[in-house]
């Protein structure tokens, strides 16, 4: 076959110049669209799959997501996938919380008998974040997390060598849980590292890996993460150092 494959792309023989104008054609052949039978066809389309959509979240998704909880409020919206829940822990989650795309809460029962992972009121986490909760991840009100976003309150691996050759866990020290408050907006492709406070309305640039406590009302961004401004007066105001 690779022989084959080598003649038609290499040879000047007729039938492999005719073979390669044939893939080419073929590679390149596009059918026409005319709108008029082409709009009805994806409106169609569209709506079909909504149907479809609401079909699995409603009667499957969120349902067997519930299941998972210790306690949730009304409204709780899971969007089109079910979540990935490992380990066994207490999730509290408030009224009006959408947990979209498909999340990750991984619960590690070794450093803690009841590992809590709480979100308040009108929060919303995208699509691939990560949760780990050793002890304990509170989330507050009315907070966006955007997609991609790694929050945990416990490494996966003990930092000496020699502990983790030897399949230790983490130090009890080490594991430190996470508090991130209300209003708060955390940018795509975050990191949130153990022991981390964010103050109520501050704002995590897009790909900062956060290290060390966020005060309330600032932009914080970069690796590690430094506040830059001061949202309490508006988007430009310098912030204090």
């Amino acid at each position: 076959m690779a022989s084959l494959r080598r003649y038609v792309a290499l040879s000047d023989d007729r039938l492999a110049r005719v073979l390669r104008r044939l893939y080419r054609w073929v590679a390149g052949y596009s059918l026409p669209a005319p709108r008029l039978l082409t709009y009805p066809a994806l409106q169609l389309f569209l709506a079909l799959r909504s149907v479809y959509y609401f079909i699995v979240r409603v009667f499957f998704c969120e349902p067997l997501f519930k299941a998972y909880c210790t306690k949730y409020g009304r409204n709780l919206h899971t969007g089109v996938y079910l979540h990935w829940v490992v380990g066994r822990g207490t999730i509290i989650l408030g009224n009006d919380v959408l947990l979209d795309g498909k999340i990750g809460f991984s619960f590690a029962a070794r450093y803690s008998e009841n590992p809590t992972l709480e979100i308040g009121d009108g929060t919303g986490i995208g699509h691939n974040c990560s949760l780990t909760v050793g002890k304990r991840i509170t989330i507050g009100k009315h907070t966006r997390i955007a997609s991609g976003v790694r929050i945990f309150d416990a490494s996966g691996h003990p930092t000496n060598p020699a502990d983790r050759l030897a399949g230790l866990p983490v130090p009890e020290q080490d594991v430190r849980p996470v508090t991130i408050g209300d209003n708060v907006w955390i940018g795509i492709n975050c990191i949130i590292h153990p022991g981390v406070t964010i103050g109520d309305g501050s704002v995590i640039s897009a790909g900062s890996v956060v290290t060390s406590n966020v005060a309330p009302n600032v932009l914080a961004m970069g690796n590690p993460a430094r506040q830059v401004l001061s949202l309490a007066d508006g988007p430009s105001s310098p912030c204090k150092r």
